[in-house]
C-alpha cells in the first residue's frame, strides 16, 4: 500500500506542485488548507508522514505541530519561509521530526520522506527483538515503542524513542552525533547543524536525571553523547 502524505499548507500552487510530484514518486496525498482541517485530519488518519507549513494563517504551524503531538507520534517535517534559527529549534523542541526552508527542492523533500519511512520500516522490523530493555529505572519496549519509567509512561515523540533506544542499547559507549544524525533521522549530519542536539535535550528533560542531579544522557564535547547508567554514578 502507498505511504499516506499529509500536505498541510495555504499555498494552493504549491501544494498541486506537491501533489503531483509526491504522486510521481508513488506516494498517496492528502491536502488540509488550514490548520484544523490539519489536526482533523491526523486524528481521522491514517497519515504516514505529515508536510506541515509552520507559516499558518488562523491556527498557526506551531500550534498545530502541539495539537498533533497531543495525540499522535506521526512524523512531520516542518516548512518554513523563515530562516530563524530560533524558530527551527523551537518546532523541533516542540516535536518536529525534520525541518525544511522554503524555496526547496521537492527532490530533497522525497529524499528526507523516504529517510524518515526507512526508519518507521526498520522500526517494526522490532518485532524480530520481543524483549523490552531495562537500564536504571527505564523500561523500553521497542514493539509498542513505548517508555516507562517507574511504571509510569513517559510520551515521547517518534526521534526521542529512536534515540533513547540506541543509547541505551549502548550504555557507556560514546555516539557519534553524526552517526546519530544518519540512524535516527536517516539523514547525513550537516556541519553546525543542532537538530540532533535539540532532540537529545528534549529528551533529557523527559527522563531526568539520577539522584544527585547528575545526568543520564552525558554529551561528548565535539564527538557526540553516552548513556551513564546509575551504577557508574560515583
Amino acid at each position: 500500500m502507498n505511504q499516506r502524505i499529509l500536505i498541510v499548507d495555504d499555498d494552493t500552487e504549491l501544494c498541486e506542485l506537491l501533489v503531483e510530484y509526491l504522486g510521481s514518486e508513488g506516494f498517496s496525498t492528502d491536502v488540509a488548507y488550514n490548520g484544523l482541517d490539519g489536526v482533523n485530519r491526523v486524528r481521522t488518519g491514517p497519515v504516514d508522514v505529515v508536510i506541515l507549513d509552520s507559516m499558518l494563517p488562523g491556527l498557526g504551524g506551531m500550534e498545530v505541530l502541539r495539537r498533533v503531538r497531543a495525540i499522535n507520534s506521526v512524523p512531520i517535517i516542518m516548512l518554513t519561509a523563515n530562516a530563524s534559527e530560533s524558530d527551527r529549534i523551537l518546532g523541533l523542541e516542540i516535536g518536529a521530526d525534520d525541518y525544511m526552508h522554503k524555496p526547496f527542492n521537492p527532490r530533497e523533500l522525497v529524499v528526507r520522506i523516504r529517510a524518515i519511512l526507512r526508519r518507521m520500516d526498520s522500526i517494526k522490523s522490532l518485532k524480530e527483538e520481543p524483549n523490552v530493555i531495562t537500564v536504571d529505572d527505564l523500561v523500553l519496549d521497542p514493539m509498542r515503542r513505548q517508555l516507562t519509567q517507574r511504571g509510569v509512561e513517559v510520551v515521547l515523540t517518534s526521534v526521542e524513542f529512536d534515540l533513547l533506544h540506541k543509547l541505551i542499547s549502548n550504555p557507556g559507549a560514546i555516539l557519534k552525533r553524526t552517526n546519530l544524525t544518519e540512524e535516527v533521522l536517516g539523514r547525513k549530519h550537516l556541519p553546525y547543524e543542532r537538530s540532533i542536539d535539540v532532540h537529545v535535550s528534549n529528551l533529557r528533560k523527559k527522563i531526568g536525571t539520577h539522584k544527585g542531579n547528575v545526568d543520564r544522557i552525558v554529551p561528548i564535547r565535539g564527538i557526540g553523547y553516552l548513556y551513564r547508567p546509575a551504577d557508574e554514578v560515583k
